[in-house]
């Protein structure tokens, strides 16, 4: 027995180690080996990568210190009432374009100054055209009862100026014995005034018309001026030196530009995050970053919008009197929005700009060791720039003599 054993062991051993060598023979020879994958090699070769925490430290001398003046203030971190700029148009306000037509029908003709032309700027009362009435019987018919209710209207603004006095005077009495208030009388004075205007606004134009009218009767009439009703620039001339119109016909209009309105198309899904009672700060379009801009006052406006854009109009007010914007004018607004959130502040002068358009300040390390610090500035308040990404806390950054410092840096000085 222990002979078959053994026997059969060493069949197993000798079949093991040829079914181990066939199966070797055919890995080397049958199955195909696979490639090692070709690795290129690098596109660039650095020496040294740059690091921001590694960046040059300065360090100036203490002559150096004291002739660049340096200042230095601490970066802050306090709540800061968001901005966001919107793009607006500059509007003519309601009431400020006047238009002027011809009270009569007749024929126009220059004036010793000439003939008028859009965008000239004319005063009250200029002499812009004169209009020559036609004789019509229609015409004569015309002048006749202007004339007629010209007369009504000086009498009726008499009786209410003689009406607004007496009240006038009761207030101004109750007021000096104690038994009226300021108030009523400041109101009455202003009735008062406002008749006042009224009647001399209807004893000039009587004047004018009976001036017009002249001697009907041998068939002649005076010119008739056509003067500017208000301060302002002429718009449009729609007849000239010449041309015979109608009575009513259009002649020219007169805009009023020392206050215009600016109106900003605000996305409606944006809107709850604009707060209307806050004034806007108007700039150019190509304005800087940090420029200070124009305070204009929210108006309240007829509600308008654009259901196309999804836009709902905002409006505000800019006192316009040194002409700097006219009607189409686009202008960058930037609003507060209602939401505030604690972020990084600093002097927006604290700011230098690289030429690729980075954003950097200076710390100060030591008495006379500075470090630039790379900063993304989120947007500038009153020279106060509000950053996304700096410096902690408590840092003291350069103020005074950060571009004498990153030219020290670059080699751009010495």
């Amino acid at each position: 027995m222990n002979f078959f054993r053994q026997a059969g062991m060493q069949l197993g051993l000798i079949a093991g180690g040829a079914l181990f060598g066939a199966a070797l023979i055919w890995a080397l020879f049958y199955v195909p080996h696979r490639e090692t994958p070709h690795v290129p090699p690098p596109p660039a070769k650095v020496s040294k990568v740059l690091k921001e925490a590694q960046i040059n430290v300065i360090t100036l001398t203490q002559d150096a210190v004291d002739r660049l003046a340096i200042r230095t203030a601490q970066v802050k971190r306090e709540p800061v009432r968001m901005t966001r700029m919107y793009g607006g148009e500059i509007t003519i306000p309601i009431g400020r374009a006047i238009i002027v037509s011809a009270p009569l029908g007749g024929t126009l003709r220059a004036t010793p100054g000439g003939m008028p032309r859009p965008g000239q700027a004319v005063k009250k009362g200029d002499h812009v055209l004169d209009l020559l009435p036609l004789l019509t019987p229609e015409g004569l018919v015309n002048l006749t009862a202007a004339k007629i209710e010209a007369d009504g209207q000086v009498a009726a603004a008499k009786t209410q100026v003689d009406a607004t006095k007496i009240v006038l005077d009761r207030a101004q009495r109750l007021l000096e014995i104690k038994s009226g208030s300021e108030k009523a009388m400041q109101d009455a004075q202003a009735v008062y005034d406002l008749a006042q205007k009224t009647l001399t606004a209807a004893t000039n134009r009587r004047t004018l018309l009976h001036r017009v009218v002249g001697e009907l009767d041998k068939g002649t009439a005076a010119p008739l001026a056509i003067e500017a009703p208000e301060d302002g620039i002429l718009r449009s001339v729609s007849a000239l030196p010449g041309q015979t119109v109608p009575s009513g016909a259009a002649l020219f209009e007169v805009v009023d530009l020392d206050r215009v309105w600016v109106r900003v198309p605000i996305y409606s899904g944006e809107l709850n995050d604009v707060d209307p009672k806050e004034p806007a700060s108007i700039t150019r379009l190509s304005a800087r970053a940090g420029a200070k801009g124009e305070l204009a006052n929210p108006v309240a406006a007829f509600p308008s919008a654009d259901p196309v854009a999804g836009t709902v109009d905002l409006i505000y007010e800019l006192d316009n009197s040194k002409n700097r914007y006219g009607p189409g004018h686009r202008v960058g607004v930037s609003l507060e929005q209602t939401a505030k959130a604690d972020s990084l502040t600093l002097p927006w002068e604290a700011v230098i700009h690289d030429v690729y358009g980075g954003t950097w300040v200076y710390e100060r390390t030591s008495e006379r060791e500075f470090v630039r610090r790379r900063v993304t500035v989120r947007f500038v308040k009153d020279g106060t720039a509000v950053l996304g990404m700096g410096p902690p806390e408590g840092t003291d950054i350069v103020t005074a003599g950060p571009a004498e410092l990153f030219g020290a840096e670059t080699g751009f000085s010495k």
